[in-house]
Order: C-alpha cells, then sequence, then structure tokens
C-alpha cells in the first residue's frame, strides 16, 4: 500500500456554513483545496480506524473527481471499509439512512443543495455524523479550526475505482462497496407509508401527479418509487435523469426556479398534485391544482394528520420548526398536546431533539421537511406523506389546507429573498437593523405596535450548547412578525431573508393573496432595514 503525504499549506476561506463548504467549482479544483479540507474533516475525529464510511453526492459537476479523491484519502488515514453509491449518487436523506443503516462512523455528502451545478457553478462537502445528521457546530468548529493549521495530508497512490459497478472493490487495506443508491433508501419508505393504498390512488384512473426531479439527485429514487412500485403511468416523473449542471436549471424547488412544474399545475387541464425536490434531495414543494402550499403550512398540515400514515399512527413525541418558520405548527403541537420547540435555521439543530426522541417531525420553511426516521430533512418522503394523506382523506390538496386554515387559523407567511447583494452593503443594512433595536419597542408603524426585538439565542435543552446571532427578530403586539437574516448557503455575495409572518383566526379572511395579507408588513420591514436602498432592488429576487 503507497500511502503519501503530501505537504500543504492553510486555505483562509474553508469555514463550513450551515451545511457544510461551499464553493464554486474552481475554487474546489486548486491543488490541495478539497484535500485540505477532507484532512481536517479526518483529523478532527476520533476512533475511525477500521470503522465504516458512507461516501456519495448529489451527480453534479466535479462529484465523481472529488469522490476518488475522498475514497483514496480515507484508505490512507485508516477507515476500513467506504459505502459509495453508485455513479457517485446518493441523496442526502439517502446517504442518511445508508449510515444509519449500517451502523457507519459517519458520512461525506458532496453537495451544493439547491444551488446551480456545471464547471463554474457551485460545489459543496459536509460531514454527517454516526447519527446520520449533519455535524453539529462543535464538529463544525473543530474541522475549521485544523483547516487553518493543516501542514500535510496522506491519500493512497492508487487507480480509480469504478463508480458505475455494483460489487466490491480492494483500495489498500480498506474495501470499497459500491452500493445500490435507491434500494436501503426504497425499502425505507415501503415501512413508513401505506403503499398499497398510495398505489391505488396512483392507478385509479382519475388522480394524476406530476414529480419533476430538476434533472437533480431524486430522478432515480423517483422513478424507482412513483414509476416503479407504485405504478404510477410513465412519463409522471419529468426531468428525472440526473445531469451534471442539472440541465442549466436552478434546482431549487420554489415557484420562481421550478416554473416548469408550476405551469404544469397552474395551467388547463392540470394534475391533481405536483411535487419538486432539489439537487440532493432533502428540499420538496407541494402544489395542488391551482394551489401552492407553503412549506410551513406543509408541516402543519402533516403533523395534524400523521395518524392517518402508519409510521406515525401511534402519534407524534413533539415537532420541532426552525425560528424563521411560520408557527402555524405551533398550533397544532398546542391542540394535540405535545412539544413545540424553535432552533436555529440549519438541520444539525434537530438531531439532538430527534436522537432524544423529544421530536418526531420537523420543518424548515426553506422548503425541508423531515421526521425521525432519518436525520435530514427529506424531499420524497414529504411527497409520499402527502400522498398517504390524500389516498386515505380522499380529498383535494386544496381542500385538506383550507379546511386547516379553518380549523388552526391561517398563519399568513411569506419570505422575501434578495439574491447576490454585495457583503458589505448586507453588512451594513444590518448594522443599520441592531442599531435601532434598542429603541423599536413600544414604536407603531400603522396599525401595528413593536412588542420586543431580539438577535435570537437557542440554548440546545439536550446538551447546553449555545448558538447565538441567529437572525433578528421585530415582533409585534398581534404577534404578527418580521425576521431578517443573512443566509449562509450561498457562495457569491450575500442573501438577505426578509421572514413576515401574521396570524388570522377569521375564516372571512383566509382567502387573501399572501403578500396582499403581509402588505403592510412588507413596507415596515423596508421601512426599518432599508432594504431597497441598502440592496439597491426595487423587489426581491424570490417570493415564497
Amino acid at each position: 500500500m503507497n500511502i503519501q503525504t503530501v505537504s500543504t499549506t492553510p486555505f483562509t476561506d474553508q469555514k463550513p456554513g450551515t451545511s457544510g463548504l461551499r464553493k464554486k467549482v474552481p475554487t474546489f479544483q486548486q491543488p490541495h483545496y478539497l484535500e485540505n479540507f477532507v484532512q481536517s474533516i479526518f483529523d478532527s475525529l476520533e476512533g475511525f480506524q477500521g470503522q465504516t464510511l458512507v461516501v456519495g453526492g448529489d451527480g453534479r459537476y466535479y462529484n465523481r473527481e472529488a469522490i476518488q479523491v475522498i475514497l483514496k484519502m480515507a484508505a490512507a488515514n485508516g477507515f476500513g471499509r467506504v459505502l459509495v453509491g453508485q455513479g457517485g449518487i446518493l441523496s442526502t436523506p439517502a446517504a442518511s439512512c445508508v449510515i444509519r443503516k449500517n451502523g457507519a462512523f459517519g458520512g461525506i455528502i458532496l453537495s451544493a443543495s439547491h444551488n446551480p451545478g456545471g464547471p463554474r457553478e457551485d460545489f459543496g462537502i459536509k460531514y454527517n455524523i454516526g447519527n446520520g445528521g449533519p455535524a453539529p457546530e462543535k464538529v463544525t468548529e473543530a474541522i475549521f479550526a485544523h483547516t487553518k493549521a493543516i501542514a500535510q495530508y496522506k491519500i493512497l497512490d492508487a487507480t480509480d475505482i469504478d463508480l458505475d459497478s455494483l460489487g466490491s472493490f480492494p483500495l489498500g487495506n480498506s474495501t470499497v462497496e459500491v452500493i445500490d443508491a435507491v434500494a436501503d433508501y426504497a425499502a425505507l419508505m415501503e415501512s413508513l407509508f401505506d403503499f398499497d393504498r398510495i398505489r391505488k390512488l396512483l392507478t385509479n384512473g382519475s388522480f394524476r401527479m406530476c414529480m419533476d426531479s430538476l434533472h437533480a439527485v431524486t430522478g432515480p429514487y423517483a422513478h424507482a418509487l412513483f414509476e416503479g412500485t407504485l405504478g404510477a403511468p410513465a412519463g409522471t416523473v419529468q426531468n428525472g435523469i440526473p445531469l451534471e449542471d442539472f440541465g442549466g436549471g436552478h434546482p431549487d424547488p420554489n415557484l420562481v426556479y421550478a416554473h416548469d412544474l408550476v405551469e404544469i399545475l397552474f395551467g388547463e387541464n392540470a394534475p391533481d398534485f405536483g411535487a419538486a425536490s432539489d439537487g440532493d434531495g432533502d428540499r420538496n414543494m407541494i402544489l395542488g391544482r391551482h394551489f401552492f402550499v407553503n412549506p410551513s403550512d406543509s408541516l402543519a398540515v402533516l403533523a395534524a394528520n400523521a395518524k392517518l400514515v402508519p409510521g406515525y399512527k401511534d402519534g407524534l413525541a413533539g415537532i420541532a420548526r426552525s425560528m424563521p418558520t411560520s408557527q402555524a405548527a405551533d398550533r397544532v403541537a398546542e391542540r394535540l398536546g405535545i412539544e413545540s420547540y424553535e432552533t436555529p435555521t440549519g438541520w444539525k439543530f434537530f438531531g439532538n431533539l430527534l436522537d432524544a426522541g423529544k421530536v418526531t417531525l420537523c420543518g424548515e420553511e426553506s422548503f425541508g421537511t423531515g421526521s425521525n426516521h432519518v436525520r435530514e430533512k427529506d424531499g420524497l418522503w414529504a411527497v409520499l406523506f402527502w400522498l398517504n394523506i390524500l389516498a386515505v382523506r380522499q380529498e383535494s390538496v386544496e381542500q385538506i389546507v383550507t379546511e386547516h386554515w379553518q380549523q388552526y387559523g391561517r398563519n399568513y407567511y411569506s419570505r422575501h429573498d434578495y439574491e447576490g447583494v454585495d457583503s458589505d452593503r448586507a453588512a451594513t443594512l444590518m448594522k443599520g437593523v441592531y442599531e435601532q433595536m434598542p429603541t423599536l419597542k413600544g414604536k407603531k408603524f400603522g396599525a401595528y405596535e413593536v412588542a420586543y426585538t431580539d438577535d435570537f439565542s437557542y440554548t440546545d435543552p439536550i446538551d447546553g450548547s449555545v448558538s447565538n446571532n441567529q437572525g433578528v427578530r421585530i415582533g409585534f403586539t398581534d404577534d404578527s412578525r418580521i425576521v431578517l437574516r443573512l443566509s449562509g448557503t450561498g457562495t457569491q455575495g450575500a442573501t438577505l431573508r426578509v421572514y413576515l409572518e401574521s396570524y388570522e383566526p377569521n375564516i372571512a379572511k383566509h382567502q387573501l393573496d399572501p403578500q396582499q395579507a403581509l402588505g403592510e408588513l412588507i413596507t415596515i420591514a423596508d421601512t426599518i432595514a432599508g432594504i431597497h436602498t441598502h440592496t439597491g432592488m426595487e423587489k426581491p429576487t424570490v417570493i415564497t
């Protein structure tokens, strides 16, 4: 076995964000750049000698090359077995599933999630721990510390592994197993949902669905599950072949970037149900005929109907949501008599709650929903959950959501994204908001009076760890609120996210357009933050 020890020097820009390290492909292609970060992951870990590592990605440009490097470095550093998805493919929730099923020490997932792919676009890498979830902050901080001091990395001098052929292959003193990327995940889904009932729905001749995989990782999973096991007609899955550049599209399942699906569901002779997933398969968008389901409402509806699904028939232990996500799920938790938890943005914050059995369902407003079945958000799981509910209730998506509003009231909610903002201008905007915060309480803006302002801080109820500066909250006396934060998922400039929420108990006022219902709050947010002035933008890049 020929292990090479290569001298290197640190890079200064390898601090992981909310979900790993994301940069442009040319940055990762720099000599030693990927290797430095991978070695820093291994150097931050203890006790992995002879253990199992899971590796896979979303198929974007540079995925295959990066996997070959990681396999050789894993072997050189002492992992005994590496499981890699066939073709280098593993959706993020499937990777979590494989880690958990095989008792792996951890996993390396290659993805920039919903960001564009291609030779000049985005690439990402993150480490998941043994529970299958994203590394918590103490681990990512340790990784970052090693990136700042790294002097060498270890890599095996060996030929590349054939990623397209299933089977076991020796690599130094390690074994690489190329596994079916879909099988374990599909089996887990079948254990949770009533496939017989969903199959009857999809084959009854009257119900039609459209699944858009956006030329991203869920294509093979969606074909196998919907058109294979569940018997939906061929063509149900569109854009189902993963491409390195996602077909030139933006694999983000929202109303702007999944516009082809939106046009189908809002067009003539629209299907009954539509869904889309993102680059690495952990996000979802749900649509009914001429009807969009806000992700915050989706979490609340799934929670309220969970007992209709076999895997959750015994009820929920609790519900967790990220702080910017609407409070609709809290109202369900209160009605069910279970705990609700508010965490910072980032799926890693749900891990301790799930491991401790405190919660069963989790959700983020950024089109992410999941449960205790894995430790990642899971796009196709959410689609199957909706299909199971539709099969049982025999009502339309719109009927189910509007009935939910009638029972719980409607949380009008919207997120405004201002993408690619100059970083200095974004920082100036936030600085201005911070400076105003001590003076805002009691101040009136039209019909709204400020009740509180804070920069959200979270103390983990399980391990006591504290996460500060997680987003500015401006709350009003009627429970409406505005949240502002800079996103940690982009690779260029800054993305300002503005979240707006207002609760409406009056059924007669439930059919307003959210932008209309939230119009005064939108104006207040601009008045306080000077959004248009600082960003130079007349309107958001994306409105959800």
